[in-house]
């Protein structure tokens, strides 16, 4: 008799159970069989995954002049100075200077009240005159034997004394006149007409800017190589992206024992944008190559005791040491490791070991890739 296991005549209990049994064991079987062949299937696509590229960008080496130079800082100083003070005391009757108004040495800036020290003047001068005359007379009274020898010294020694007296009166109402030392700017003025000026009291300031200088305490290893004569190259903080240009003026050949530096003077022409006290930027340029072999300074990596960069060999970055030269800015020379054209790393360099592959920003991703990847045989 055939029974169906859905009929109500069909027999309860275990029997039921293994016939339940019977008619899922096949699925689950397939289930599985499927679940391990889906993640074969994706260990097998990881194993086939191509290694991820680091992401780089290169400059070629190139050809480009370059010169050696000592780079330095220093401010601007004025190439002379002078404080103009009151010889004499006296009552500021005129004051014919401005700040900023350019004088020239032995112009007349303050004239002073010299009412006393003309009077004193003139006293002098009468007693001299006096005194001169009296020694006229005394030597005709010599030549007829009518006055002894020293009668008439005395009078020649007391017309000398008058004659100094008369010359100190003299240069004291030539102090009621102040005038300019130096050539240059009036800096600052420290007098109005009306004051009272007391003797040896600074009342201007003048500042010589017809030349300009600044003093680098230079290295002894540089002593050799900076010389007078070399051209300087100046940058100011006040105005950035501008350059001026001056030389060195003069060297001082004495190495200080305390800081093991010398100092280099360099000169600038004055009179124009340049001003003492502005903060200088300096450049001397000591030797030039007309054609050297450059890469960018950013190219190097940060190891100068065993200087290297990352060239690309078939898209793969390969460590190559270089021997460097002269410094320039942003430039720096290689004498060797490196030939012209090839392509150095400047970027994503700190993410790259020898031998990794490399995607060149702007290149195809494929194109990368294919460079770094065996042939396979279709």
């Amino acid at each position: 008799m055939r029974v169906s296991v859905n009929s109500p005549h069909a027999p309860r209990g275990p029997l039921s159970a293994g016939l339940m049994l019977v008619f899922l064991l096949p699925g689950l079987l397939m289930l599985g069989a499927c679940k391990r062949g889906g993640e074969g299937d994706a260990q097998a696509k990881d194993g086939k995954k191509a290694p991820e590229a680091v992401p780089v960008e290169v400059a070629q080496v190139t050809r480009r002049p370059i010169a050696a130079s000592y780079a330095g800082t220093a401010p601007l100083e004025a190439r002379g100075e002078s404080q103009v003070v009151a010889k004499t005391s006296g009552v500021a009757l005129s004051v014919m200077a401005e700040e900023g108004q350019l004088v020239n040495a032995g112009q007349v800036l303050v004239r002073l009240d010299s009412a006393r020290a003309a009077l004193q003047a003139a006293q002098s001068a009468s007693q001299m005159r006096k005194l001169e005359a009296s020694y006229a007379r005394s030597r005709q009274l010599a030549e007829q034997k009518l006055i002894s020898a020293n009668d008439i010294d005395q009078i020649k020694y007391d017309l000398e004394n008058a004659r100094a007296v008369n010359r100190l009166a003299n240069l004291e109402l030539s102090y009621a006149n102040v005038t300019a030392p130096i050539s240059g700017v009036i800096a600052q003025r420290s007098i109005k007409p009306g004051n009272f000026v007391q003797i040896n009291t600074p009342i201007f300031r003048i500042v010589d800017n017809s030349r300009l200088e600044a003093t680098l305490n230079v290295p002894e290893r540089e002593l050799e190589t900076l010389k007078a004569g070399l051209p300087v190259n100046l940058q100011v903080d006040s105005m950035p992206g501008k350059t001026f240009t001056g030389s060195v003026d003069r060297v001082a050949p004495v190495v200080d024992s305390g800081s093991g530096t010398f100092r280099v003077i360099c000169a600038f022409a004055g009179g124009g944008l340049l001003q003492p006290g502005m903060f200088g930027r300096m450049q001397i340029d000591y030797d030039k190559r007309a054609d050297a072999l450059v890469i960018p300074r950013t190219a190097l990596l940060d190891d100068e005791s065993d200087p290297a960069v990352f060239t690309i060999r078939a898209g793969k970055s390969l460590r190559v040491p270089v021997k460097l030269g002269y410094m320039d800015g942003g430039w720096a020379e290689v004498r060797s490791g490196l030939r012209q054209g090839d392509q150095v790393v400047v970027a994503g360099k700190t993410a790259l070991r020898d031998g990794s592959l490399v995607q060149i920003l702007g290149a195809p991703v494929a194109k990368s890739i294919a460079a770094a990847a065996p042939n396979v045989r279709k």
